[in-house]
């Protein structure tokens, strides 16, 4: 039978038994929200890592599609919206000559062969009166589909500054007409073609001098040669529509 002493050992031994193993497992607990915290940490990081890559890959491509958008522009057939370049037409380049005949002058232009459609017009400018809205004269009334603000059309064009006859663009000079729709492009390119109040639709197989003021042109935005708030002057043949 054990004495006092033995049952005091004992159970004092037992005692600290109890508390390694509650050390243990109070060791083993922070082990193991140690080891979840950790995870949890790498999986968020992960996350964000995954959300960064595929938020700057699409970022990327957008920037990509507007510098796209942006490079394909030409002064005169700017577009307000997607792509703005007078896509060529099929029709092989070539060289065109100088238009033919007598000259036209409207609001300060001066247009040399205004009604010789087969050559480039030979265009000067000499702005009077700074424009407040679209003016137009026709050269050659056409005789065949009407265009509207949202059609798609084929033209020839002549763009110069109004202010002093600068050349800045032309699809004669490029060799070959430019197709486009007309949702596409600065607004008095869309009106001085399509058509709005006061100013009737071209219609094929026509020619027109259209003055453009800057509001409806780039405004207070420099563009490839065109200075801020220039009014612009373009000499167009419409081809086609549709």
């Amino acid at each position: 039978m054990p004495t006092e002493k033995q049952r005091r050992e004992a159970a004092k031994r037992h005692l600290e038994r109890q508390l390694v193993r509650r050390q243990e497992r109070e060791a083993r607990r922070r082990r193991i929200t140690l080891i979840s915290s950790i995870g949890g940490t790498i999986v968020l990081i992960a996350v964000i890592i995954v959300l960064v890559v595929v938020l700057g890959g699409s970022d990327n491509n957008n920037g990509k599609n507007n510098t796209a958008s942006g490079a394909s522009k030409t002064p005169s057939a700017t577009a307000t919206q997607t792509s703005s370049e007078p896509a060529p037409s099929a029709t092989p380049s070539r060289s065109y000559p100088p238009a033919k005949g007598k000259a036209v002058s409207f609001d300060g232009v001066t247009v040399k062969g205004a009604t010789d459609l087969k050559g480039i017009p030979q265009v000067t400018a000499k702005e009077t009166t700074k424009p407040t809205k679209l003016e137009f004269k026709d050269l050659v009334v056409g005789k065949g589909a009407v265009a509207n603000p949202r059609s798609t059309v084929l033209v020839q064009y002549y763009g110069v500054l109004y202010k002093n006859g600068k050349y800045f663009d032309s699809s004669w000079k490029r060799g070959q007409p430019a197709s486009f729709p007309l949702t596409q492009v600065v607004p008095g390119f869309t009106q001085g073609i399509g058509g709005t109040k006061g100013v009737p639709p071209m219609r094929v197989g026509g020619r027109r001098i259209i003055i453009v003021p800057s509001a409806l042109g780039y405004g207070s935005q420099p563009y490839s040669g065109i200075p801020a708030n220039s009014d612009l002057v373009f000499i167009v043949d419409l081809k086609k529509v549709s």
